[in-house]
């Protein structure tokens, strides 16, 4: 018998971008064991007009969890802590508003795990770049189908591009 017939595969759906980190905590659920969870309000659309997005992530993996637990002070003292991300298992949480205006409403949540941080900025300056690695690299197995000559080809890290360009160093790791 052999190993691949019991190993399982996934299918795996990213988003990657850049966004503002916002109420970094710690969750403790009646069932199960303690995490940490931030907000991310991502940036999409032009640059000169950007909307945004908003992420309530678990924060997966240590260097993830690290990274984060090092912003807290920053976010709680309300510095812009701009981070570029890589989230996993998107879903989205239905919930009844239960104070405010919208009380009694339904509302949606975005949901999803925060996987990966490639850089951080507080208020502009650049305080962390992750190394480059050989798996950063999105790898694309089917091979079998080129994009046709209307179909935009892009980099699936584009955007967050845009906002390391001027970062010409790997950013010494902050304190």
């Amino acid at each position: 018998m052999s190993t691949s017939s019991t190993e399982k595969s996934f299918f795996d759906l990213h988003v990657t971008g850049l966004g503002y980190l916002n109420r970094i905590r710690e969750v403790t659920p009646r069932k199960g064991d303690p995490f940490l969870a931030c907000d991310i309000a991502a940036l999409n659309g032009p640059s000169d007009d950007p909307e945004y997005r908003y992420f309530d992530v678990r924060v997966s993996g240590t260097e993830a969890q690290q990274l984060v637990r090092r912003c807290t002070e920053a976010v709680d003292a309300k510095k812009k802590v701009l981070i570029g991300f890589r989230l996993g298992d998107l879903w989205t949480d239905l919930f009844t508003y239960t104070k405010g205006k919208r009380a009694g409403e339904q509302g949606v949540s975005l949901k999803a795990r925060l996987l990966y941080v490639g850089w951080i900025k507080i208020d502009g300056k650049t305080v962390y770049k992750a190394e480059p690695k050989a798996t950063d690299a999105p790898v694309r197995e089917d091979t079998t189908a080129a994009p046709s000559n209307d179909q935009e080809t892009s980099s699936p890290d584009a955007n967050t591009d845009m906002a390391t360009d001027e970062v010409e160093a790997p950013a010494k790791a902050f304190a």
